[in-house]
């Protein structure tokens, strides 16, 4: 099987991340970078026809909404929740997310956390009740 990518580059999601003290600095912006690994077939196609191709938009609008559905204390839980997102589409054979936040430091610098998840581990995500 031959596979394709759908990638989505610097996401500004609206969100709340983190624990900050009266000195700490809190990051103005956290970005999200996806890739989708699906079926070739989804994009050689021999018509131009939506039916022949994974619609990624309601995806990106569940990851908006996962994004503002609460505060979370950490990066790593809002990339869980949307790796399980990203597993309730078949066609979504693995994939590799990232999530940074800026600044880190004085204006500048960005900190992030990067997860690629293969076949087996986003089929374990399919399964109910396997990752709450």
């Amino acid at each position: 099987m031959s596979l394709a990518s759908i990638e989505l580059r610097d996401l500004k999601l609206q969100t709340k991340i983190g624990t900050y003290g009266l000195d700490a600095i809190i990051p103005k912006q956290h970005l999200l970078d996806l890739t989708l690994w699906i079926d070739a077939t989804l994009v050689l196609i021999s018509q131009d026809i939506m039916e022949n191709v994974f619609d990624y938009d309601p995806l990106v609008i569940e990851i908006d909404r996962l994004a503002a559905d609460c505060h979370y204390e950490t990066q790593e839980r809002l990339i869980t929740r949307i790796v399980q997102a990203c597993a309730s589409y078949s066609e979504i054979k693995a994939m590799d997310i990232s999530l940074c936040k800026l600044p880190v430091r004085a204006g500048s610098g960005s900190l992030g956390v990067r997860l690629s998840i293969d076949s087996l581990t986003l089929n374990n995500f399919r399964v109910p009740n396997t990752f709450a």
